[in-house]
């Protein structure tokens, strides 16, 4: 019997044929569709980077950020990233030191354009709404930080999925994309790869803005792909013994994890999104993949994978669940059902996670003292980076809050 709606029984591998990492040995190495999610995504994130480089030649006169200092990524400046919709949590709600800052003009912001950290360049001072873009966001500044409307630009949890800091940043991403997103595309089929890839995506940044700093902008592609590295792990259990080499490649898998976890924790990445996108992934996984190698032998099911089509072959199968639930659930062995309960638990858990994770940022705003170790080391004042004081101390009170903002925004993060 197959194991849900989209299986397809074939014919059985010979253990001699066991795969190499890279060959999704649960799945099969045979798919041959076209990856349509990842040549499309791949299409808009190389325009939407273009279109940065030239936004910010336009209003810096360079093509990447080179003032007030060098974007090491090689790409435009955190400013016009920002205005262009990456992850920035004061054009999304109130922030505390910001809308309850009790002055009529509010605080000074560094422009799009911005090229020095002069705070007295008129050129160089604007407003929120001139900093958010995308018409603005309400400016309403006194000492309720609960007062509405609000800025509520949730778009920026999705848009930055297809944005990208920088030539370094681009590149690596997309040869991840373009290989073991191919691969996994084809395997699994367009739909169950989109489902994985953009809740990936935006729940790592949703993590990010829930524990990460409230100044600090993120923007790439890792969190979906780290979903996707989740499901080659997934797939590289759940064929254990099919495999060749398992040991050999689970280190490969960890390894690349490991390394990427721990590059996280350096000033520039947001670990958040990376350590939110792998869990995604893991969870959605279990729900969408079908069930374990060894698991599916034990209950008399065949360990093939099917994903373009959802025709059951062979006669005796149980019938698909929208023209017959009832006849779908009829007969199953109880570690079918066994596994199923593991299934729901995960979709359910991570459902409800989200939700939680939404209401806290956008309603109660609470944090953890020891998250933000999660994406930094303590040391040099890595950990302090995004969160700012915005306390004044004297009478230069918009001077001194514009030059620490120049100075946080000019530390641009990525995922």
């Amino acid at each position: 019997m197959t194991d849900h709606v989209y299986d397809a029984p074939q014919q059985k591998k010979s253990r001699r044929g066991r795969v190499r990492l890279g060959e999704l040995g649960m799945m099969g190495s045979g798919a041959k569709g076209i990856p349509w999610v990842v040549y499309l995504f791949t299409l808009v994130q190389v325009g939407f980077f273009i279109g940065e480089i030239v936004k910010n030649a336009q209003l810096t006169g360079s093509p990447i950020m080179i003032h007030p200092s060098f974007n090491p990524m090689i790409g435009p400046s955190p400013y016009v990233m920002i205005n262009m919709g990456a992850r920035f949590v004061p054009c999304m709600h109130n922030v505390e030191g910001i809308q309850d800052a009790g002055k009529p003009g509010g605080i000074t912001w560094p422009c799009p354009n911005t090229t020095t950290s002069d705070v007295n360049d008129a050129t160089q001072k604007c407003t929120l709404s001139d900093l958010c873009g995308f018409g603005g966001v309400p400016e309403n500044y006194n000492t309720d930080i609960n007062h509405t409307p609000e800025p509520n630009q949730w778009f920026r949890f999705i848009v930055p999925i297809f944005m990208h800091a920088g030539l370094i940043h681009i590149g690596f991403n997309l040869l991840l994309q373009l290989t073991m997103g191919k691969e996994m595309e084809q395997s699994i089929g367009s739909i169950r790869f989109f489902l994985v890839y953009m809740s990936s995506g935006i729940f790592g940044f949703v993590l990010g803005g829930n524990f990460a700093g409230s100044f600090i902008s993120s923007t790439g592609a890792s969190g979906a792909l780290f979903g996707v590295i989740a499901l080659t792990l997934l797939d590289l259990l759940y064929s254990w013994k099919d495999r060749r080499s398992p040991v050999k490649d689970l280190m490969f898998i960890l390894l690349d994890v490991v390394i990427s976890f721990v590059l996280g924790l350096l000033p520039g990445l947001d670990n958040f999104s990376h350590i939110g996108g792998f869990l995604m992934g893991l969870a959605l996984g279990v729900c969408i993949l079908h069930s374990p190698n060894s698991l599916r032998q034990r209950i008399g099911e065949d360990t093939s994978y099917a994903s373009v089509n959802g025709r059951y072959a062979g006669a005796g199968t149980p019938p698909a669940f929208l023209k017959n639930p009832i006849g779908f659930f009829k007969g199953r062995k109880p570690l079918w059902w066994a596994w199923w309960l593991i299934r729901a638990g995960a979709l359910v858990a991570v459902v409800i996670i989200f939700i939680l994770l939404l209401n806290n940022f956008y309603v109660y705003r609470k944090t953890c003292s020891w998250c933000r170790y999660l994406s930094c080391i303590p040391v040099n004042g890595w950990c302090d980076i995004g969160n700012l004081n915005l306390t004044p101390t004297n009478d230069t009170t918009k001077s001194s809050r514009s030059l620490e903002l120049l100075e946080g925004l000019a530390r641009l993060y990525i995922d």
